[in-house]
């Protein structure tokens, strides 16, 4: 077990003062293991520099490429992403923004979006609600790209729409899938063979596990007019401080040149400033938030065979989302009518384990085909939580 992680310190007396969405939700009585906030003390470097913009007053509008400049060295330096150019690159509000404004400068109303569920649910609601078709290209039984299914949904979507785009969630979520290069390189020919242009959303990026490995997809052969969208908000736990970049591929620039400039004026300035500190004066602490999260990955290895031992899961490679399998409890009536998207909505295992164990989950199937019978849990979070959140939901399996 490692020592002085950012999990070491936090006590869920202090947890219950926080006023964000996790801990307002649901009761006093309910341990929140669903939505992606993490319960760590921040990085001292971020702190510090919102700190100080607030004492300078320095909570204007955002200006300048300081952030572009900041995740293009961090990129390099974690990932080798030597060519990343400021000049292809732009602020956004936050991830999912983003990628609609992206989707409006390569797609039209009507035109199709390519997904792979089980994934993220606002990819379902953002793109439905930016007037686009969501068509699925589900996950293979390993929890992996089916590119032989991609390429099927590509072929079909080419011939009925006018313009395609595909979203990948690059690790993926909510399985915590990193995808290999040779992927990658799979997708990004598919892509170009029946142009569809690929929009990869990289927030979790940086929270990859130690031995996996990360390919940003636009250091990909073949993904020059594709697009990424990340942000520093998952990995230092920013979501509250409002700032993303898109980043385009060499032959996407002109597109990108095209987004309106009050889309740049989104992004919160002190975001910028949060986020900036983080992939500049961060990396000491994510390493730390990295080891925490393997030996909570660890612990949780543990905990299910002990507690819950017909809940199947393959542990993640990266984020710090596990992706349980719950279709053996018979927990899962009545997922089949919802819709995918609406990430608070219960059903299934998830409303069992908030109703009889008072443990907060996300519901499998709101992350579309493949989520029946599933939940997510997040388990960035104190050790003795996450055990007392595993021994209430085997105590509630055992006594149904």
């Amino acid at each position: 077990m490692s020592k002085d992680t950012p999990f070491t310190s936090v006590r869920i007396e202090e947890l219950r003062r926080r006023t964000s969405m996790k801990w307002r939700m649901h009761g006093d009585d309910v341990l929140p293991l669903w939505v992606a906030e993490m319960d760590v003390e921040l990085a001292s470097p971020v702190v510090d520099a919102v700190t100080t913009a607030m004492r300078r007053g320095d909570t204007g509008y955002p200006a300048g490429n300081r952030y572009a400049e900041a995740f293009a060295g961090f990129a390099a330096e974690r990932w080798g992403w030597t060519d990343l150019s400021v000049d292809r690159t732009a602020i956004v509000p936050d991830v999912m923004m983003g990628i609609v404004e992206v989707l409006r400068l390569v797609t039209d109303p009507d035109d199709a979006v390519v997904v792979t569920p089980p994934v993220y649910p606002p990819f379902y609601a953002f793109v439905s609600n930016s007037g686009r078709r969501v068509l699925e290209a589900p996950l293979g039984s390993e929890g992996r790209l089916d590119l032989d299914r991609v390429a099927d949904v590509f072929r079909e979507a080419a011939t009925a729409h006018r313009r395609v785009a595909f979203l990948l969630s690059n690790p993926h979520n909510p399985t915590g899938t990193v995808h290999t290069l040779d992927e990658l390189r799979a997708l990004a020919r598919l892509a170009r063979d029946h142009g569809v242009r690929v929009i990869s959303d990289e927030i979790h990026a940086p929270l990859v596990f130690e031995g996996e490995g990360f390919t940003p997809y636009l250091t990909v052969s073949g993904a020059e007019d594709a697009f990424t969208v990340t942000s520093a908000s998952k990995a230092w736990n920013l979501a509250g401080l409002k700032a993303a970049i898109a980043v385009a591929g060499a032959d996407a620039a002109d597109d990108l040149a095209r987004l309106p400039e009050e889309v740049g004026h989104g992004p919160s300035h002190v975001g910028i400033i949060a986020h900036e500190a983080a992939y500049l004066h961060g990396v000491p602490w994510l390493d730390s938030l990295l080891r925490g999260l393997e030996d909570n990955r660890a612990l949780l290895s543990s905990l299910l065979p002990e507690h819950l031992p017909d809940v199947g899961w393959n542990p993640p490679q990266g984020t710090y989302l596990a992706w349980l399998d719950c279709r053996s409890l018979g927990l899962d009536e009545g997922d089949d009518t919802a819709v995918p998207g609406a990430v608070s909505d219960l059903a299934g295992p998830a409303r069992f384990f908030l109703d009889h164990a008072r443990v907060a989950l996300s519901s499998g199937h709101v992350f579309g085909p493949g989520g029946q019978g599933h939940v997510r849990l997040n388990f960035a979070t104190a050790p003795d939580i996450l055990t007392d959140a595993l021994v209430r939901m085997g105590e509630a399996v055992r006594a149904r």
